[in-house]
């Protein structure tokens, strides 16, 4: 588990897989990927198998030592519903995020339909604890459908982001979702990000009472432009203490 990080929704990251592989437009110029592959053929480095999908037993655990509450981003460094991560490995994950329920667990994946079906199968009669909050990534109209199985994944807590956003997405249906960040791309090759864009899911997230969070402009660096929009910076959390909905 990694004791900062640069992520500003986060406190933590904790990564007990590596590596990826694209399956759409927001993975084009993946952060993750870049990092890695700097590192390949370093012996004994963590990425010395650059950006392969690499399993990282030893940090299963990690988590249960780690005392003080923290928000854990869960694989920032890779997607935890890949096609190529067994249930049996997922289970260990999933049985550390139980365990150590002081912590909140922000678990982001594109594999909506493999966590759909992964947490379904794991929660039959309930729904996930409230400490593991379940989001997908959405970068374009067509990764819309992401939305749609997340609503259907039997998730007490429910996150979306929109990073990095790559154009307008129009009317979202945001019932059943709990929070929101947006955020443009950063690094070499980012793409721009329209203000109308970003201004449109705000305006829906506090119309529909879902909490936004604006990360970043992004440019050449994440920090390059700042996060300010329309003069204030928005960075709300929800607020976890009703009881949830029913699936």
């Amino acid at each position: 588990m990694a004791l900062a990080t640069s992520i500003e929704w986060t406190d933590a990251t904790w990564n007990p897989i590596s590596g990826c592989t694209k399956i759409s437009r927001g993975c084009d110029n993946c952060y993750a990927e870049r990092i890695a592959e700097r590192f390949r053929g370093v012996p004994n480095h963590p990425f010395a198998h650059g950006f392969d999908l690499t399993f990282r037993e030893h940090k299963l655990r990690e988590p249960l030592s780690w005392r003080a509450p923290r928000r854990v981003f869960v694989n920032s460094m890779s997607d935890l519903f890949h096609k190529e991560v067994p249930a049996s490995f997922l289970d260990r994950v999933f049985e550390t995020m139980e365990a150590a329920d002081w912590h909140v667990f922000q678990v982001l994946t594109k594999r909506s339909s493999l966590m759909r079906r992964y947490v379904n199968k794991r929660y039959p009669d309930g729904v996930a604890p409230k400490n593991i909050w379940l989001g997908v990534s959405i970068e374009d109209r067509g990764a819309l459908t992401r939305l749609t199985h997340l609503k259907q994944a039997r998730a007490a807590v429910r996150f979306v982001s929109f990073e990095p956003l790559l154009e307008d997405l129009a009317t979202l249906d945001l019932s059943g979702i709990h929070w929101a960040i947006a955020g443009g791309e950063s690094g070499p090759g980012a793409r721009p990000i329209e203000p109308e864009w970003v201004r449109s899911i705000r305006d829906q997230c506090k119309k529909q009472q879902v909490a936004f969070f604006f990360k970043q402009w992004g440019g050449r660096t994440s920090k390059s432009r700042g996060n300010r929009l329309d003069g204030r910076r928005w960075l709300q959390y929800p607020e976890i203490t009703a009881a949830q909905p029913t699936v």
